[in-house]
């Protein structure tokens, strides 16, 4: 490309933008002229910070507070700033169908009153930068859905659409925030209950809630949630009078009860309340008129009002509904080692690595993860069936001065750090200690109060160490395996050949080589459904039905034998393994791999045909 031709294009591209840049923006600022000149009003809302509606004797006067709105006139009291932001877009799209110059409404002066607009009894006045000049509503136009309005220092009357004139003459009430405060239930941090009853305390502490009065205990975040969103979502039905009157017909002299919500604000601006300060509803009577109402005093706005009647509900709220049913709080995220204590049993030590568990006080050997998982899952999940005794003053009323179970829930460190030092830090105990019905009664670390569980959350929990091996009990590669003995009414041994074919010993017979590999498979990577214990069940292994070695080395050195016991009623197959203490349960199917048959039936020659007779020729028939 030469110079000339990248000159014609450079040009043609500069006029394009130049044309852009003059013409079409001239084209939209025309558009926007045009608009600008179809509006009734034009302002910047942004600017906007005050308005005033005069409708006859009435007087409605708003006032812009930073982001929000409050009414001034005819009482002092927070604005639904919807409501506002509604009237203020009516206004911004309010659009005139025609105009009556000043010089016609001069040449006859009858015209202004014929339009309503002489001295018009609905007036709306915006203040701030750049507000326009007092706007004055007149009467209906012929035309349905329209009206005459002028500005009070113009003579020109517009004929313009009218439903903004009803966002104008809404009544005082109808300007107020129906809702009862602008304070966010996530900005609360404290809250007092007084009823008859007495006086009932809670405060936030970091992310949770804790009852402080009338005693010390954990708070269902959930359910504290729930009772402060009724005072902060509540909406007002009615708005009936000034407090600083009377307040004996509304039962707010002596109310009920009341309820009082804290809160230090947070960094979204909303409300914020003065340290020591609170909004306080108080709940007085039903009115006779309206049942399903009530009147109600907010400290907040100072008026008295009606909510729906079942805001009553909070006050019949006692201290065990808002306790934590949880039986223990605690942060997963932390937590590496689990003791677990039981009378007469060896303490169980559980660590956790990642996702792997151990048995730290069996040498670190491996654990089975699933169930220390399910442990941890249940201990976060498990519920209180009652709240026994609030001050555990008789520890051995309850079996809980010698629990017959107790777990301590740690943190581990492996290296000291400025923060902390190295080894276990317990953050929880549970003391489990006597069992009454279905229940078991409990104690959490040094929290004052008994209470009761299901008591097979202590049964589900195993003291056995055993019981909490790993449920992988070979854990080989089936080419691995070079030497088997089973053992059922008679020995069978087989070895593997060089092509990978296994032969058996003293055996004539053909070898089923697909059930062999099917046994060596499962021997391989077998594993118990679970451990039972340290001890076999009675007479187990007196006549076990199988017996299977097997040498994992080619000078067979290396020996494991498993051992089959006689399965009980309940089809559970017993085993064990000589170099793992304790004894272990068997899936039937995989006891049904191990003891099938590794013989080759023989086979049975097919029945020869029976020779078919030839059928005999039928005799011909002499003619007659």
């Amino acid at each position: 490309m030469n110079w000339k031709t990248t000159t014609v294009l450079f040009a043609v591209v500069l006029g394009l933008g130049l044309y852009i840049k003059f013409y079409e923006s001239k084209q939209l600022g025309t558009y926007d002229a045009e608009k600008h000149a179809r509006n009734v009003v034009n302002f910047d809302r942004d600017k906007i910070d005050g308005i005033v509606i005069q409708n006859g004797d009435d007087k409605i006067e708003l006032r812009r507070h930073d982001q929000n709105w409050r009414l001034e006139t005819p009482v002092k009291d927070q604005a639904d700033s919807l409501v506002v932001d509604n009237l203020l877009s009516g206004l911004e799209n309010w659009q005139k169908q025609s105009t009556i110059p000043a010089k016609e409404i001069d040449a006859d002066k009858g015209r202004l009153a014929e339009f309503g607009l002489n001295k018009p009894k609905l007036r709306l006045k915006l203040t701030g930068p750049g507000a326009p000049p007092e706007i004055w509503f007149g009467k209906d136009a012929a035309l349905e859905g329209r009206m005459y309005v002028r500005f009070d220092n113009s003579k020109d009357v517009f004929v313009a659409n009218s439903p903004i004139k009803k966002d104008i003459e809404k009544k005082a009430d109808e300007f107020r925030d129906k809702k009862l405060t602008d304070l966010l239930a996530t900005q609360v941090n404290k809250l007092v209950l007084k009823t008859s009853a007495g006086e009932m305390e809670l405060e936030k502490k970091g992310d949770h809630w804790e009852i402080v009065k009338p005693m010390r205990a954990r708070a269902d975040d959930q359910k504290v949630g729930d009772l402060i969103a009724q005072i902060t979502n509540a909406r007002i039905e009615q708005f009936v009078a000034e407090d600083k009157g009377d307040l004996n017909p509304y039962g707010l002299a002596q109310p009920k009860g009341s309820i009082t919500l804290f809160a230090g604000g947070d960094k979204s601006g909303k409300a914020e309340t003065p340290a020591g300060q609170g909004q306080m509803l108080q709940i007085g009577s039903v009115p006779e008129k309206n049942p399903e109402q009530i009147y109600v005093r907010f400290s907040a706005r100072g008026f008295v009002y009606t909510l729906p009647k079942k805001i009553e509900s909070i006050l019949q709220t006692q201290p065990n509904d808002l306790r934590d049913r949880h039986l223990i709080r605690f942060d997963r995220n932390i937590l590496d080692r689990l003791t677990i204590e039981a009378q007469g049993k060896p303490k169980v030590v559980l660590a956790r690595k990642n996702e792997a568990w151990t048995i730290a006080s069996r040498n670190d050997a491996p654990a089975n993860a699933g169930d220390a998982n399910r442990l941890v899952e249940s201990l976060s999940n498990e519920q209180v069936t009652k709240f026994v005794e609030d001050v555990a003053s008789n520890l051995a009323k309850y079996g809980l001065d010698k629990p017959q179970l107790q777990l301590t829930l740690s943190s581990f460190a492996t290296e000291n750090t400025a923060e902390t030092k190295a080894g276990e830090r317990p953050f929880g105990t549970i003391a489990f200690g006597r069992t009454e019905g279905d229940d078991v009664y409990a104690r959490v670390g040094d929290e004052p109060f008994v209470v009761a569980v299901k008591k097979s959350t202590v049964e589900n929990i195993k003291t056995d160490p055993v019981q909490w091996q790993s449920l992988a009990i070979f854990n080989f590669k089936p080419e691995q395996i070079h030497r088997i003995s089973v053992t059922t009414d008679r020995e069978l041994i087989l070895t593997r050949g060089p092509n990978n074919e296994w032969t058996a010993a003293k055996e004539t017979t053909p070898l089923n080589q697909a059930n062999v590999q099917t046994l060596v498979n499962s021997l391989a990577t077998l594993h118990a459904v679970r451990w039972l214990g340290t001890n076999a069940p009675p007479k187990a292994f007196d006549k076990p039905p199988i017996v299977i070695s097997f040498t994992t080395s080619p000078d067979d050195k290396a020996v494991h034998k498993l051992t089959i016991g006689a399965a009980d009623a309940q089809g559970v197959w017993p085993a064990k393994v000589d170099e793992r203490e304790g004894v272990f349960a068997l899936n039937a199917a995989d006891v049904n791999v191990l003891r099938q048959s590794l013989i080759q039936p023989p086979v049975t020659p097919s029945p020869t045909p029976a020779a078919t007779a030839s059928p005999s020729p039928s005799p011909i028939a002499s003619p007659r």
